[in-house]
């Protein structure tokens, strides 16, 4: 399995390169976006790819976007990716791991839901008993369930810099009160189906993180991907503790290990063994393996 960590289609005008997708206009309505082998971690791209993580992410989120339909509408317009690009190499740079979509325009604001506490949002709540401005009961551990989940939006940062934690207010002042609780009800919904049907294949959604675009109507749709091990915490429930934060099948695993170098999680990042980045990879096959396999 090659890698791929930057695509190169030349027959399609590139727009930009996020922290794993780079982005093409298929024309004025479309466009490709091409899921690399990329990997960040604290915001900061790390050197070297991750074989076959493109393949998961695309097919995960796939598979999400199908499943979540019936919830809100997705970017997804079907076009067979290795119909837009030209000659057999950029054919196989999208082979499986890309997807052509509606342009739409992206609100300023990540879409978080959390049912557990962890990560930032037990940073928040040690520092303050809230989370995004959401006061929570004390005595909470690390890691617990949360009494309901709770929509806890942060900024959209620029490439290099840290995505900051905001509350509600701040959201309506973005997007308007009216679409900022459209986007928060959505977000809940979604990730309330997910996470039961995750827990009944043996995986916990502690977070996940969405997007959402407009269409010059107005019209909201999910974009981006989905509730995959890039933008989602997924815990194994037979290994579940409250106290302590529990193995997982997402990046956690490779944050976990980064936080043990001397590194001031500043570009450039460090390389990554090979015992490291197989295991990274195995997390990632067996999230979509359990999750999409037939019971």
């Amino acid at each position: 399995m090659n890698p791929l960590f930057e695509s190169t289609i030349t027959s399609l005008p590139l727009l930009g390169r996020g922290k794993v997708r780079d982005i093409y206009a298929v024309d004025a309505e479309l466009l490709l976006i091409v899921t690399t082998d990329r990997l960040s971690a604290f915001d900061v791209i790390l050197p070297d790819p991750i074989p076959g993580k493109g393949e998961v992410l695309t097919a995960l989120a796939n598979f999400w976007f199908a499943k979540l339909a019936h919830v809100v509408p997705n970017h997804l317009t079907g076009i067979d990716p290795e119909s837009v690009v030209r000659g057999e190499a950029e054919r196989e740079q999208v082979r499986g791991r890309a997807i052509v979509v509606r342009r739409l325009k992206p609100l300023p604001v990540e879409a978080v839901a959390r049912g557990y506490l962890i990560g930032s949002g037990w940073k928040d709540y040690t520092a303050s008993g809230a989370v995004c401005g959401i006061k929570l009961p004390t005595g909470l551990r690390q890691a617990e369930q949360l009494p309901a989940p709770i929509f806890t939006p942060s900024s959209k940062a620029e490439m290099g810099s840290h995505d900051e934690n905001i509350d509600f207010a701040q959201v309506e002042k973005l997007v308007g009160a009216a679409l900022a609780a459209q986007v928060r009800d959505l977000t809940l919904t979604l990730y309330t189906e997910a996470a039961e049907y995750a827990r009944g294949r043996g995986i916990i959604i502690a977070d996940t993180k969405f997007e959402f675009g407009q269409d010059g109507a107005g019209k909201l749709y999910l974009i981006d991907e989905a509730l995959t091990p890039d933008s989602s915490r997924f815990w194994p429930a037979d290994q579940y503790r409250v106290g302590t934060s529990p193995p997982s099948f997402d990046k956690q695993f490779l944050r976990d290990y980064l936080e043990t170098l001397d590194w001031k999680k500043q570009a450039p990042g460090p390389h990554l063994p090979a015992e490291i980045i197989e295991k990274t990879g195995a997390k990632y096959r067996e999230a979509m393996t359990r999750l999409t396999a037939s019971l």
